[in-house]
């Protein structure tokens, strides 16, 4: 059984989101869309923040990609939902201890801040990494909510 992945984009984080979602179908993963489907027109990040999360959160998928300009404005959005942790992560090494240590079930990007290269590894480490678990992470993943 692979893995769904939900992910979404606005107009900032377009292009990326294309690029990691062919890789993504690639390696055998399933993929949903939430948009936006245009890189065009400018649109608001929170639209798509939402529905990401919003699928998350009803059992839709195991883990959600977001991606707009920065990744911060996405990533603020998606983690005003309980049970959400999504993580702007900029390296491999947040990417995995994202994973780890926070559970984090959102990888959120931003376009303008990584390279395509450095994308796909960190999303390959963010789907490949297991939370850890034990006595004080789980701790602390409870009080996120």
């Amino acid at each position: 059984m692979s893995l769904k992945i939900i992910c979404g984009a606005d107009h900032a984080g377009f292009t990326l989101k294309e690029l990691l979602k062919l890789k993504l179908i690639e390696k055998g993963y399933e993929v949903v869309d939430c948009g936006t489907h245009s890189g065009e027109q400018s649109v608001d990040y929170p639209d798509y923040a939402f529905k990401v999360a919003e699928l998350l959160k009803k059992g839709e998928g195991d883990f959600g990609l977001l991606i707009c300009g920065s990744g911060i404005g996405i990533s603020i959005a998606a983690n005003r939902f309980p049970g959400i942790r999504a993580a702007l992560c900029h390296d491999v090494t947040s990417a995995r201890l994202a994973r780890v240590h926070n559970d984090a079930n959102i990888l959120v990007l931003g376009e303008r801040l990584i390279g395509s290269f450095t994308a796909e590894e960190c999303l390959e480490a963010f789907l490949s990494t297991s939370f850890e678990g034990g006595e004080r992470h789980e701790r602390r993943v409870e009080k996120l909510g």
